[in-house]
Order: structure tokens, then sequence, then C-alpha cells
């Protein structure tokens, strides 16, 4: 079987070059991994993966230099030249604790090789100078049944990312999780993964268009507890319809503050003690130390009080029916609530110091009193 690569613009010329390169040395060349899944589903590519065969890693290295190409991560097999990564094909090794902790060696034989992707879907094979198709694993099928199915168990197992990988799969590409895979998914711990990087991937799923497979599947591998030391129980599914229910009103600028923001106060959580506990960025924390949550309806005195403190467009409780529709009609949207009354006004009035801005929110929180009574 063959499969087209079918490539355009930078993809294109960098490709071509690099078979130009390779070409004297050997013919055993392959698009590997996610690109070669990614040209099979006709979806866009967001690199290229390229494992080169036949070349000592000395030579292979001298080739990459020549290229320009810049070598990543503590491996010497992996070099990066613009849209493309290049890679000696390896076997690997477990050899600490983390989803990093491995031993690397060379390996020719390309089944041996691709044996140690995650899922038969990644595991396809391309000659870049033929298009031949190499599928040892069941990809294609796995790819025409939309279902994630583990190559090889144990070394599945001793990479713990590769459980938040699944969900992230299921939740972009809308495949399901093979019932074998799953049971072996749910037995792995992911104490070895550092914070940072859990968080990030919860950051990745919640731009991913099968949301609601994805928070399925996150329930399923009881992730809740496992990430946020967190029991979810019965609460799951009001959660999910209100993640999937509300995400067009979400603002593109904030996503990835919405899913810590509705789960943590949906399960009655400190999100600030969640955020430190993931080790989250900075920016995480200040957005955070300051947004009230507000249980079912919204009305206009508490969206007007919530603007004392923040313009309604950095508020994350905003996603929910209506609000920004109001806050429009406020003039609250995108800057807090003034009331009319300035600072200057109450410095006339004689107030100094701290005194000053709490005679100001007093004098504005009676303002939002007069306009609601007034309604």
């Amino acid at each position: 079987m063959k499969l087209p690569i079918d490539l355009t613009g930078s993809f294109l010329t960098q490709f071509e070059t690099a078979k130009t390169v390779l070409a004297p040395y050997t013919k055993r060349v392959y698009l590997v991994g996610g690109s070669v899944r990614d040209l099979y589903l006709n979806a866009p590519l967001h690199d290229l993966d390229i494992e080169v065969y036949d070349m000592a890693p000395d030579v292979f290295d001298d080739v990459m230099k020549r290229m320009g190409a810049v070598g990543v991560g503590k491996s010497f097999y992996v070099y990066k030249w613009g849209v493309i990564d290049f890679s000696l094909p390896r076997v690997e090794r477990k050899s600490g604790v983390g989803h990093s902790a491995f031993e690397v060696d060379v390996c020719q034989d390309e089944k041996e090789a691709s044996k140690r992707r995650d899922f038969s879907m990644n595991a396809m094979m391309v000659n870049i100078f033929t298009q031949e198709l190499f599928d040892f694993w069941g990809g294609v099928q796995a790819i025409e049944k939309k279902r994630l199915a583990i190559i090889d168990e144990q070394s599945f197992q001793e990479d713990s990312l590769r459980v938040l990988r699944a969900m992230q799969f299921s939740a972009r590409l809308g495949f399901k999780i093979e019932s074998k895979s799953l049971k072996i998914m749910q037995e792995i711990s992911l104490a070895d993964l550092s914070k940072p990087r859990i968080l990030w991937e919860f950051e990745k799923l919640f731009s991913a268009p099968f949301l609601h497979i994805g928070l399925f599947y996150m329930y399923q591998l009881c992730l809740f507890e496992k990430c946020f030391t967190c029991k979810v129980e019965n609460r799951f599914f009001e959660i999910a319809r209100e993640l999937i229910r509300c995400k067009h009103n979400f603002q593109e600028e904030l996503l990835s503050y919405y899913f810590v923001y509705i789960v943590a106060n949906r399960l009655g959580q400190d999100p600030l003690v969640w955020l430190n506990m993931l080790d989250a960025p900075n920016h995480y924390r200040r957005l955070f130390r300051n947004q009230p949550f507000v249980e079912g309806e919204i009305s206009d005195e508490m969206l007007l009080h919530v603007s004392l403190d923040m313009p309604l467009c950095e508020w994350l409780g905003h996603y929910q029916v209506g609000v920004k529709e109001r806050a429009l009609d406020f003039g609250i949207w995108e800057k807090p609530f003034d009331g009319g009354i300035s600072v200057y006004e109450v410095m006339g009035d004689g107030f100094e110091g701290r005194g000053i801005g709490e005679e100001l929110r007093k004098r504005r929180m009676k303002k939002i009193q007069e306009l609601c009574e007034a309604e």
C-alpha cells in the first residue's frame, strides 16, 4: 500500500531538500509518527518526523550539522531543522523516574523501532522515496474504526504521560479508547509526572473539538483523582454539561483558564490551592487571585458587584448565558463599574490615604443598590 506524501509550502520545500541531502547515504528513510497519521486523515500538519536508517551515528551527526539542524534534548539521535525533526531509529528502555528517563539505542529494524510508539495509529511509516506505507501494528484499521489501541503494554506503562496523551487524542480526533487499552491505562500511576506538564495537557484538552469525549475519558481514567486529588463522583456530568454547553462563550485569550475555574469551583475546591499544587505559572496565580464564583442564576446586582474589581471581559464567570450582553448594556464589559463617581470627588470631600478607596467603593456600591432598586 502507498500513501501519497502531499505537501505544500515550507513543508514541501524542506521535505524535498531533505530527500536530496539523504539520498546519497540511504534509501531507508521514513516519515513516521503523527505526521503519517495526519496525512492519512488528510488533517493539517504541524511538523514532520523523519527516521533515517542505515546511517552510523557519527555520519548522521555530521550530515545534520552541515544542514544546520540543531540537536534536541539529551538524546544524540534527534535533530530539528525548520518544520522537520530528524532522528535515527531507536529502542528505549526505562532507566529512572519520570516520563523522560529512558536509555536509547539505535535500531535498524523498522518493526522493532516502531514498537516504541504509544498507539497503533502513531506507528505507521512511509518511505519518503517510494511512498510505501509500513503498518506493522494495525494503524490503518485503528484509524478507520476511530480507535486508540496500545501497541506494547510494557513500553506503554513505562511512560505515564501516554495516559494523558490518550485523553488528548480522544478529544482532538474523536477516537474511542479500545477496552483492553483503557484497562491498562486505569492501572497506571501518574505520580512521576511533573506538575506543570499535567496542567499543560489539560490546557490542550480544553481547546479540542471533541471536548466531550476527552472529558469522558478524564472521568474513566480517574484523572480528577490522580491529578487534582479530589473525587468528582456524581458531579462529573454536571461539570461536563457546563463545559460543553458554554464553550462557544469562552474568550480565546482566556481559554487555558476556564477549565480550572469551572471544575475547581463546581467541586468546591479553591483554584489557588490547585494551582499551587500543580506549580502553575505566575500568570495563573495572578488571574485567579480575584475571581469570584457565582452559583446559580446571576442577577444584575451580582454582575455590577463583580465589575467593581474588574471589567467583566476579565472575569472567568462571564461565559454563562446572557452575561456578556448584559455587561455590554451596563458598559462594564471592557471597564469596571464606576457609577459616575471619581477619585477626585471623594478626595474633594476630605478623604485621604486608604480612606479614599474605602469611601469610593462604598459610594459605588450604594450606586449599584440605587440602580437595581430603580429597575
